[in-house]
C-alpha cells in the first residue's frame, strides 16, 4: 500500500527556555570559580565571559543581546546576535554578579541570565546607578522606593504579620548607604551587609527559605533589569528610581524623555509575561551554593525560572570532563 507521507504534526511542546539557558550560567559559574581568591578580576570576568558566549553560541536561538558586557571586545556586548538556530528572542546576560567577590575569595557571586520573545526587555534610565527596593511574595504590595526606609519597612512588616524588629534587611555596604544603615538601625530591624553582588541581594529578598525579608540600596542600573525578571518570577516585587548623580547624567536622562523621578515597577522592569531566568552560584554563600571541584567532574548549584508557570527549579548537577564525558552521563537533581 502507497501513499503520501504523513504531515509532520507540532507536538505541542512548551519549550523551557530556562534549561537551554542553565548551560550558560553554569558554563560560566564553572569558570568564573576556578579564580577565586586569586585577586585577579579580569581573569574571572574573560573567561566566564567566554564560556557563557560559548554555551549561548549553540542554542537553536537568534537572541540578540540588550543588555550585557561594556567591554567592546566581548562576545556578549550589547547589540550583538548570537545562537546557531532562527528563533527571535531577546537576552540580558551578567556572567558574574560580583566579580570582585570572586577575586576577593568571599562568598554569594552568581552567574545569571534571562531571555524573554523579542523587544520585551525595557529601556532603562541612562545612568550608572539606581536605587532600588525588592521584596518576597507575602511583602508585595507593600512597598515604595520613593518613601522613607522606615515607611516601607512599617508597611512590610505589616505585610507579613511581624515587628519591624523581626525583619532582616540586606544592603551593600557602602559609604553612600551608611546614612541609610543607620536609619534602619535606629527603626530596630536586623542587618545583613554585603560587600558586592546586588542582584543575588535581590533573590535573596524574594527567596522565602533565606531568612532575608528586603533589599534595600543603590545598585547596578544594568543589574536591576536581571534582578527584577528573577523576582518576578520569584513572585516578589521589585523597584527601582534613577540615581543621578552629576549634570551630564540628569542632561542624559532629560534628553531621554525619562522623568527625574519616574519610579520603575515590576511592569517597566520587567514587562514580559513569559520571561525565564537561570542562575548558578559561584563562591556559595547567600541564595547558591558554590561550584565544587572533584578532579574529572564538577558539581553545581543553580535556578531555573519562569514567570509566566511560576516554577521555579534547583538544579544540582555533575559535570564529568575528559574522557569520562563521552561515556557518564550529565546528571541532575531537580526540586521544583
Amino acid at each position: 500500500m502507497t501513499g503520501a507521507a504523513p504531515t509532520a504534526q507540532p507536538s505541542g511542546r512548551d519549550p523551557n527556555r530556562g534549561l537551554d539557558l542553565l548551560r550558560a550560567t553554569e558554563a560560566a559559574a564553572i569558570a568564573a570559580g576556578r579564580w577565586l581568591g586569586s585577586g585577579n578580576r579580569n581573569g574571572a570576568l574573560s573567561s566566564s565571559e567566554e564560556m557563557m558566549a560559548k554555551a549561548l553560541a549553540a542554542t537553536q536561538w537568534d537572541a540578540r543581546i540588550v543588555i550585557g558586557s561594556e567591554a567592546e571586545a566581548s562576545h556578549l556586548r550589547a547589540g550583538t546576535h548570537i545562537g546557531a538556530g532562527q528563533e527571535r528572542l531577546d537576552l540580558v546576560v551578567v556572567p558574574v554578579d560580583g566579580i570582585s567577590l570572586i577575586a576577593r575569595g568571599v562568598g554569594q557571586a552568581l552567574s545569571i541570565a534571562a531571555v524573554t520573545g523579542p523587544g520585551a526587555v525595557p529601556a532603562i534610565p541612562p545612568v550608572a546607578y539606581m536605587h532600588k527596593i525588592a521584596v518576597g511574595p507575602d511583602a508585595v504590595g507593600s512597598i515604595d522606593v520613593s518613601d522613607s526606609a522606615e515607611n516601607n519597612l512599617r508597611r512590610v512588616a505589616f505585610a507579613k504579620n511581624r515587628g519591624v524588629a523581626d525583619l532582616t534587611v540586606i544592603m551593600l555596604d557602602r559609604p553612600r548607604h551608611q546614612a541609610l544603615i543607620e536609619e534602619v538601625r535606629q527603626l530596630g530591624a536586623r542587618i545583613s551587609l554585603i560587600s558586592d553582588g546586588d542582584v543575588g541581594a535581590a533573590l535573596m529578598a524574594a527567596w522565602e527559605s533565606t531568612g532575608i525579608d528586603v533589599f534595600i540600596g543603590s545598585g547596578g542600573a544594568r543589574e536591576a533589569v536581571v534582578g527584577a525578571c528573577a523576582v518576578r518570577c520569584m513572585g516578589g516585587e521589585m523597584q527601582c528610581r534613577p540615581w543621578i548623580r552629576n549634570a551630564e547624567e540628569e542632561d542624559a536622562v532629560r534628553a531621554g524623555g525619562w522623568d527625574l523621578d519616574c519610579v520603575l515597577k515590576m511592569d517597566a522592569l520587567a514587562p514580559s509575561s513569559d520571561v525565564s531566568v537561570a542562575v548558578t552560584g559561584v563562591s556559595g554563600a547567600g541564595i547558591l551554593r558554590g561550584v565544587v571541584y572533584h578532579g574529572d567532574w564538577y558539581e553545581s548549584h543553580s535556578m531555573v525560572m519562569r514567570s509566566r508557570t511560576g516554577t521555579v527549579r534547583e538544579v544540582v548537577s555533575r559535570h564529568h570532563i575528559g574522557q569520562r564525558q563521552s561515556t557518564r552521563p550529565r546528571q541532575e537533581h531537580r526540586r521544583s
